[in-house]
């Protein structure tokens, strides 16, 4: 699984709003430039989350964007999931698929599946807001000699 750019920019700002919770709605040319994100591409990222339900929006004076949750109650496996659609590392992952001649004699797709397994466990397991209580990595490394 690779997480795509589009992924990347909606955790962000996820997770700038998680950071903002409980303070009103932030314009999305503010999460734009503390993330660094091109804002017309965060507008269709938000709009995204917004259809998901992960975030509402308001318009207007004093308007933007906040969570329709609290940080703790949104799992990085719906973002990612709003934004890519569901983990599937193959299309055999899935119970209803019957696609493939070699199905029932696959050695394979039980590995697939536990990587699915896995994977959601610690995607559904994992809130924004324990996201934003880890600690930030130093920008520098430090040396002893």
């Amino acid at each position: 699984m690779r997480i795509t750019t589009k992924s990347e920019y909606g955790i962000r700002a996820l997770l700038y709003l998680a950071r903002h919770y409980g303070e009103g709605p932030v314009p999305s040319a503010t999460i734009a430039a503390r993330q660094m994100i091109p804002e017309n591409y965060l507008d269709q990222i938000l709009l995204t989350l917004r259809r998901a339900g992960l975030i509402r929006s308001v318009r207007g004076p004093g308007g933007g964007h906040m969570l329709a949750r609290s940080p703790d109650q949104i799992y990085l496996g719906e973002a990612i999931t709003a934004l890519e659609g569901p983990f599937e590392p193959m299309d055999c992952v899935n119970p209803d698929f019957s696609d493939c001649l070699l199905l029932e004699r696959c050695t394979i797709r039980q590995v697939w599946r536990e990587l699915k397994h896995v994977t959601d466990e610690v995607l559904y397991s994992t809130t924004l807001a324990q996201l934003i209580q880890r600690p930030l990595e130093a920008d520098t490394q430090v040396y002893y000699i």
